[in-house]
């Protein structure tokens, strides 16, 4: 894996894992819509203010008709269902594992969608990262429910969204950079968790600086960094291989958690976080063509491919 490959690869699963301990700092101290109301006003605050003083351009009608689609379904969609959930009561591990399962539907609707072919080996990664993913958050799932039965389908609308949102941004007809899509991304997830926080009465902040701490970690660590990593990941790697990252994020939240509040995993958590590794490394390493056997059974052919460039 190149350098720049395997960074973004360590970026996104480090920064996307921060979302889940920024839901647990903030729902502490608010209610989900509330921080994120205030997560998203100061992200589009920040960001939109950034790229209107160093890349403010023209952006095609098109564009931002398909980008706000797109953000309303990876920010608004996803967080939202993901912090809710957790709000309710939905133990975070188990929200994690329900979300995890989106590699798996990715590999399974990559193939028709969009051409991506995922080979036996890959699906034999993302079967074995989920395994890893259920040894991780075994805890959570046999401690019990502890919100109400409906609140268990909100990580499921969440893990949709998001997956939805992956697969509209692959076939987008005026694509954006992430620098240009992010603010705006942050704009419609503010406009839309702003309505819904005013209806609830849930606007107004708390006066505790934990609240506003919380606020400043989703909105540097969670959505430049987290949001960031994952377009520019879905850009290089595609589809399932990006999606096969998100098996990281359930053991690299244990060790989040441990880092911030002193919550030790434990022997079976640790054994899931080895097996994730093997199965991600197995879903996303790249396998070099024989290149020897493509000559012999086509020289001509070869030749021709040899000059045109990689993507």
């Amino acid at each position: 894996m190149p350098v720049s490959a395997a960074v973004t690869a360590i970026g996104l699963v480090v920064m996307w894992s921060s979302g889940f301990i920024g839901a647990e700092l903030g729902t502490r101290e608010a209610a989900a819509d509330t921080l994120l109301m205030w997560r998203f006003l100061a992200a589009a605050a920040v960001l939109g203010g950034a790229w209107a003083l160093l890349r403010r351009r023209r952006l095609r009608p098109r564009a931002v008709a398909e980008q706000a689609v797109i953000g309303a379904l990876s920010q608004g969609g996803y967080l939202g269902g993901i912090v809710w959930s957790v709000g309710l009561g939905v133990p975070s591990g188990t929200a994690a594992l329900i979300a995890a399962l989106q590699p798996l539907a990715a590999g399974a609707l990559a193939g028709r969608l969009l051409g991506e072919t995922v080979s036996p080996r890959q699906w034999a990664g993302l079967a074995i990262g989920l395994g890893g993913v259920a040894l991780v958050v075994q805890g959570d799932l046999s401690a019990g429910p502890a919100a109400p039965a409906w609140a268990y389908g909100l990580p499921f609308a969440a893990m949709a969204a998001l997956l939805a949102a992956s697969f509209l941004e692959r076939r987008v007809r005026a694509p954006l950079d992430p620098v240009d899509a992010i603010p705006l991304h942050c704009l419609v997830s503010a406009v839309l968790f702003t309505g819904v926080a005013v209806a609830g009465g849930h606007a107004a902040p708390p006066a505790g600086g934990g609240f506003w701490a919380a606020v400043v970690w989703t909105v540097l660590l969670s959505t430049v960094g987290g949001y960031g990593f994952y377009w520019l990941s879905l850009r290089r790697n595609g589809v399932t291989r990006t999606s096969a990252l998100i098996y990281l994020t359930p053991p690299t939240t244990l060790v989040w958690a441990y880092a911030m509040f002193g919550d030790a995993p434990g022997w079976t958590a640790l054994a899931g976080m080895a097996v994730c590794v093997i199965g991600v490394t197995a879903a996303t390493a790249r396998r070099r063509p024989d290149r020897s056997a493509q000559l012999a059974e086509d020289p001509v052919r070869d030749r021709a491919v040899s000059r045109v460039p990689a993507e």
